[in-house]
């Protein structure tokens, strides 16, 4: 029996409508995530506003809060997450070996990372850059003036290589003093072993108000010497937790555009006409969840848990916080900054 390219098309896009309205299988390490009952998250050892553990041992942070959101999505709950600590050198290891589920720890998106480790890049969770901090009292303005300076720097990271570039881009004979720890890397300069400290801005900021005796005797220079988008990472070959971490970040995301709230989240579900509103928290008749293996109620858990994108942000970082970061280019796209989420549909 013979068949008309006319025949033989429709069915090819009749068998491609079925795949994509089929439901996804959940993969090794949702099965694993289930299982054990809890979801294992890689965070650092201690940057305020990222992730951090207080006197009691409860974290919390803008890092934290992706663990959370995706414990809230797939678990129900945002408290079934398991916290561990690494250094920047054990980070990549512990996610490629299988010791942790996720790395939302406040690492750079780079090729080398991405096409090298058998790791995966997901959503950018907060666009940062390099930059530098010295003390008032150095009366230096400009990193171009540390010709010949000390900088305290942290192994294993971008920050060390980037350090190195723009030192010899700029002919300034900078001399790194590297630590591995960050913890060794604060006391190094603020007990006076260097002149200046190179981080992301987000982390100088961070470890002055945190770690500085007085923090209005440190100020971080203007200049960024660096792109450093940062966001979780997964292992490569699982596009079923891959596409979840991705798209409960999206959604935090989309959440915050379309004014829905920790507070307001049952409201909206309820009482809003928008398809896209009723669409994101499973109100109306499409079923997204299924797509990724999940319920209607998969976004509706992650912001009733941690709050759209902004509340996290404001809270964490923002002027709600002690970090007091301004928004800049982490704004939504329509508020001129560079987030921007895929749609939800």
């Amino acid at each position: 029996m013979k068949f008309s390219k006319v025949q033989l098309a429709a069915a090819a896009v009749a068998t491609a409508s079925a795949l994509l309205a089929a439901p996804a299988h959940a993969g090794k390490t949702v099965d694993a995530i289930k299982a054990r009952g809890s979801i294992v998250c890689g965070v650092s050892t201690g940057l305020a506003g990222f992730s951090q553990a207080d006197s009691s041992g409860k974290w919390s942070g803008l890092d934290v809060d992706v663990c959370r959101a995706l414990a809230a999505t797939l678990l129900s709950d945002p408290e079934k997450v398991k916290y561990v600590p690494l250094s920047a050198p054990q980070r990549f290891t512990a996610l490629q070996s299988g010791e942790v589920d996720v790395l939302p720890r406040n690492t750079t998106f780079t090729l080398t990372r991405d096409a090298s480790l058998g790791l995966s890049a997901t959503v950018v969770n907060y666009y940062d850059g390099q930059g530098f901090m010295v003390t008032v009292k150095s009366k230096i303005k400009s990193a171009k003036q540390l010709k010949g300076q000390t900088v305290c720097v942290q192994s294993g990271t971008t920050t060390e290589k980037n350090l190195a570039d723009f030192s010899k881009a700029n002919n300034l004979n900078i001399k790194p003093v590297v630590f591995e720890k960050l913890e060794a890397t604060n006391a190094a300069y603020f007990s006076g072993r260097c002149i200046a400290y190179t981080t992301d801005a987000s982390g100088l900021a961070s470890i002055r108000s945190k770690e500085a005796p007085k923090p209005n005797e440190h100020v971080i220079l203007p200049d960024l010497i660096s792109k450093e988008p940062l966001g979780p990472m997964v292992r490569r070959g699982d596009d079923e937790w891959y596409a979840m971490v991705k798209w409960v970040m999206y959604g935090m995301l989309e959440a915050e555009e379309y004014g829905v709230t920790q507070a307001n989240v049952d409201q909206m579900k309820a009482t809003s006409t928008d398809p896209v509103v009723q669409r994101m928290l499973g109100g109306g008749n499409e079923d997204t969840g299924k797509l990724l293996g999940l319920d209607k109620d998969w976004l509706g858990r992650a912001v009733k848990a941690v709050g759209n994108y902004g509340e996290s942000f404001e809270r964490n970082v923002g002027s709600k916080s002690p970090v007091n970061l301004p928004r800049g280019v982490n704004n939504l796209w329509n508020k001129g900054g560079l987030m921007y989420a895929y749609p939800i549909r």
